[in-house]
């Protein structure tokens, strides 16, 4: 829907930019009323929603493919309020209710973190308004779900009333970890991000939206005349583009778990070392919030950043890897093997392996869990904004994530790499097979036939210091004499029952992994991003994990965010 006679009249439109110098190396302007920047679950639904509204859409990519860390997802979409399918399985919900949950400040996880203290209400309200008819524009543009009731599974701060998270299947779409179709029986069945956003891409197409691939966005147009975003400058394969907005720019970045300094903003622990859930396929580069905050924006909701509830880190669910998210397994025949390069290992019980600090130190017990959220059924008799509910939650400390972060006491930031020590023996009780493709041993997997030899061995580019060989066999040792003893002393590991004694020994890559982005650009309830004064910058819109003061795991408020930021900016004046 790019209108060509105005690129011809649109060639001066440089010097509106105020960017005449780098325009002469880029190409003529591309034009449409609404430029969606990111092709994910927040730009697919609110290109569709804009189309259809009478706009004429253009999409910038950064990457190769679409469908960003959605395309990466279990598929869990916990979209309520009163949906099809919670009326047809007898699930009493409404906006209300659904409002009201997610801003229930009494409720906690057994940490003791709020899930939704520090929502925005204005932001929740919006969601639980438009929350249900964002999941019947779904069933009507593609996406197919399991054929059950709303459940619980898989998704985190998404109310604890009733059941609503539904579950993407793939049918026939080729999976983004393995490039290929699933086998039949599991068409209508698993639950994946390429049931989502494999449909949407489809719609776009249908509808004629270009979605220009390898475009990354680098910085936002502002008039200074009324302030207005008029366009956005792109680069592609080397030039340099000028893509003009008749009406809005939607952003749809991602987030910016993947940006190390912004991340560490709000966490000065979460240093390069970390590995990030849907890497290498989309990396949350963090551009969407830099380029909207260097137009004026606010940033907003920064205490979910960091808060310790829900999946914004986890521990490692598959070790031996780089990224070792637990429900993201790459394969070969994905489109970014050569770089994710491994599958990982699956632990099926962490008495078969030690976990240690980059001294070779054990610091918690490892079977301990990770920072959790509030779902349905997660509290007992639980009643709406009632100051017992947090007491009805068994208090249960996640301790091992921090102390994984903590680091080894030299002054610095970050914990550094935390590896996952095992035996010959281990290997066969967990059936595993510690060779390539299973594991990385390009820096992330390492085998010797003693111990001394195997910290030798390990070097990372993000071991800042050598692991000592005394001091990983003195851990070793005091950890063996706790299986003799049924006790372990130190952490408190429940009846250690393995010793590692028989070569040959391995050490497997097992840093958490940063997941979930809940703070990012400040929006109304319209999508609109705000200034630092809570006025809307004309024509700028955001969703998704670009955007803050929204504290929930999953789909659900990428999708309906787009849904609202689509339909408004379809409403803006040319």
């Amino acid at each position: 829907m790019i209108n060509r006679r105005e690129l011809v009249r649109a060639g001066s439109a440089a010097a509106a930019f105020g960017l005449a110098s780098q325009a002469r190396a880029a190409a003529a302007p591309l034009i449409a009323d609404v430029v969606v920047i990111g092709a994910g679950a927040v730009g697919l639904t609110a290109a569709i929603v804009a189309r259809e509204a009478g706009a004429s859409v253009i999409i910038l990519e950064a990457e190769a493919d679409i469908g960003g860390h959605a395309a990466c997802s279990g598929g869990n979409i916990p979209l309520g309020g009163g949906t099809s399918v919670q009326k047809k399985n007898g699930v009493q919900d409404s906006p209300d209710l659904l409002f009201r949950d997610l801003t229930d400040w009494s409720v906690t996880g057994p940490n003791g973190a709020a899930d939704y203290r520090y929502n925005d209400r204005e932001v929740i309200r919006a969601f639980a308004d438009h929350s249900a008819q964002t999941f019947e524009f779904l069933l009507a543009h593609g996406v197919v779900f399991q054929d059950r009731a709303p459940d619980g599974r898989g998704g985190l701060g998404v109310g604890a009333s009733v059941a609503r998270t539904m579950h993407a299947v793939p049918v026939d779409w080729p999976r983004t970890e393995t490039g290929r179709p699933v086998a039949p029986e599991d068409r209508l069945t698993l639950s994946t991000g390429t049931g989502l956003v494999r449909p949407l891409e489809a719609a776009v197409r249908k509808l004629g939206v270009p979605i220009l691939l390898e475009h990354r966005m680098t910085s936002l147009v502002r008039q200074a005349r009324d302030g207005r975003i008029t366009g956005v400058i792109a680069t592609a394969h080397g030039r340099i583009l000028n893509v003009r907005a008749r009406k809005a720019v939607i952003l749809g970045t991602g987030g910016s778990t993947g940006n190390v300094e912004f991340r560490r903003m709000f966490d000065p622990r979460l240093t390069e070392e970390y590995q990030l859930a849907g890497m290498p396929w989309s990396n949350q580069d963090a551009s969407g919030e830099l380029a909207a905050v260097g137009v004026g924006a606010s940033l907003w909701g920064l205490t979910n950043y960091s808060a310790e509830n829900g999946w914004v880190v986890t521990k490692a669910g598959r070790i031996g890897c780089r990224y070792g998210y637990t429900n993201l397994v790459w394969q070969p025949g994905s489109r970014v093997w050569d770089r994710a390069r491994a599958s990982g290992l699956a632990v099926g019980s962490w008495q078969n392996a030690i976990m240690v600090n980059m001294l070779g130190r054990r610091f918690y017990d490892e079977t301990g869990g990770q920072f959790s959220g509030n779902s349905p059924s997660a509290i007992t008799g639980y009643v709406q904004d009632d100051w017992r509910n947090s007491g009805k939650v068994a208090y249960r400390p996640a301790n091992f994530l921090n102390a994984a972060m903590a680091g080894i006491g030299d002054g610095k930031n970050g914990g550094g790499p935390i590896w996952a020590i095992f035996d010959a023996d281990a290997v066969t009780r967990e059936k595993w097979s510690p060779t390539a493709p299973n594991v990385d041993e390009a820096g992330y997997f390492y085998s010797a036939p003693t111990l001394a030899e195997l910290a030798r061995k390990i070097a990372n580019p993000h071991q800042r210091v050598p692991m000592p060989p005394e001091g990983l066999e003195a851990t070793v040792a005091r950890y063996n004499g706790f299986v003799d003893a049924g006790l372990d002393a130190d952490f408190a590991k429940p009846k250690p029952l393995y010793k590692i004694a028989r070569g040959p020994f391995y050490a497997a890559w097992a840093t958490p992994v940063i997941h979930d982005c809940r703070a990012g650009l400040r929006i109304n309830g319209k999508g609109q991003v705000l200034d630092m004064t809570g006025k809307a910058i004309p024509g700028l819109y955001c969703g998704g994990e670009s955007a803050g003061g929204f504290s929930q795991h999953g789909l659900a408020r990428a999708t309906c965010q787009g849904f609202i930021a689509g339909t408004n900016a379809a409403a803006e004046k040319a």
